[in-house]
């Protein structure tokens, strides 16, 4: 059983038991807490598939928060305009949360 959820307006495969990393949800959460998205689109139970228009209705997945803060992989932003000494560089860390998919809840 899989569904499809939107998270803080991204798209997400849940499974139970699988773990993701989604955008940072804010400094309230802490860890071990349980957090539930109910904006569902699509719902598979075994072959029998529910599209939501464009939730499905009572539908939602139960979710624990592991870790808070997670910091992704530096990106480096170079920017050069050639003879003229214009260099700039930048970084960026993007931050997630990582959390685990406990239940899945069809309606």
């Amino acid at each position: 059983m899989y569904a499809i959820v939107e998270i803080k307006g991204q798209q997400f495969k849940a499974e139970e038991g699988k773990f993701l990393y989604v955008n940072h949800l804010g400094e309230e959460v802490k860890e071990g807490d349980k957090v539930t998205f109910d904006k569902v689109l699509l719902l598979d139970a075994d072959g029998d598939v529910k599209v939501g228009v464009p939730a499905v209705e009572g539908a939602k997945v139960e979710c624990e928060v592991l870790l808070p803060l997670v910091k992704g992989d530096k990106v480096i932003v170079f920017k050069k305009k050639r003879r003229k000494g214009y260099r700039r560089l930048n970084g960026h860390r993007q931050q997630f949360t990582k959390i685990k998919i406990n239940k899945i809840v069809t309606a």
